[in-house]
């Protein structure tokens, strides 16, 4: 039976290359949904269906309205997958590099390919809402003179040819994608799951220290912190939520290591616990 996976954005867009390599040897069916609090409400709708959401990026930092959407939702992670990502400038075919007048994508990926495009001084760059999105624009609409800067799939998909490809400045270009579902459709894929990754979110006391003595139990209970993230809590002026990634060997260590730290922290939540998810080449 085929698995159905809910993606911001379409085909050929970096997530749906994450959610196929994560799911590989599966047959999936993707669900393109146009933002990431679609996807929440498409799998809320539907709690068969999975999810598939970047979470940070080695250049841009981290997504925070998706760590707010994940703990809102009520949803589990239930893995992560880290794609490298690189981007090619696809046009037309038959268009040559030097008659582009117009580079179009998402505002992330013209960043991400800043010194490229300096070698294109006679080309306009216009800001889109996605990458895959602007290949298909440009293909549909026939748009001569114009490039997109996505991935090679969105290229395959859309009948464009790559000008350019491996244009990002940093070619340590990580997007991780966390794998997200209803949570009793999460007990049931993770059961039997060596897991050795946890997300977590907690506020705190506004005392002073508070945050040291909490990472002063993670760390005493041999727990590797991989990720610390604060978000302000709204409505509540200079207090804060902290998004928390742990990494741990034993897992009754670790189940020790929170009912150590649950005194001191206010509302702690646990977003999943899961199997540390592979890196892509």
């Amino acid at each position: 039976m085929k698995k159905k996976v809910a993606i911001q954005g379409i085909a050929g867009s970096y997530h749906d290359i994450a959610a196929r390599n994560y799911h590989e040897g599966e047959e999936i069916e993707i669900i393109p949904c146009n933002t990431f609090r679609d996807v929440i409400t498409t799998i809320k709708k539907d709690p068969s269906v999975l999810g598939m959401m970047a979470i940070e990026n080695t250049i841009a930092g981290s997504l925070l309205q998706n760590h707010e959407l994940i703990r809102e939702s009520g949803l589990s992670v239930t893995g992560e997958y880290k794609l490298r990502i690189s981007h090619s400038l696809v046009a037309l075919p038959g268009t040559s590099i030097h008659e582009v007048t117009e580079v179009n994508s998402h505002p992330i990926a013209l960043m991400q390919c800043t010194d490229f495009l300096d070698t294109l001084p006679n080309a306009k760059v216009v800001e889109k809402e996605d990458t895959a999105m602007s290949a298909r624009w440009i293909s549909e609409n026939q748009l001569k003179g114009h490039a997109a800067i996505c991935g090679k799939l969105a290229a395959q998909i859309y009948k464009m040819e790559v000008l350019a490809e491996g244009i990002e400045t940093n070619k340590r270009n990580f997007t991780r994608f966390l794998a997200i579902a209803d949570r009793w459709t999460a007990d049931e894929m993770l059961r039997g799951t060596d897991k050795n990754k946890s997300s977590l979110v907690f506020a705190l006391p506004h005392t002073s220290g508070s945050l040291s003595k909490v990472l002063s139990v993670l760390s005493f209970y041999d727990m590797n912190l991989s990720k610390i993230q604060s978000l302000p809590i709204i409505g509540r002026e200079w207090e804060y939520l902290f998004y928390i990634d742990l990494t741990f060997t034993d897992f009754t260590r670790y189940k020790q290591a929170l009912d150590a730290i649950r005194p001191l922290t206010k509302d702690l939540k646990i977003l999943g616990e899961y199997a540390e998810g592979k890196q892509s080449v």
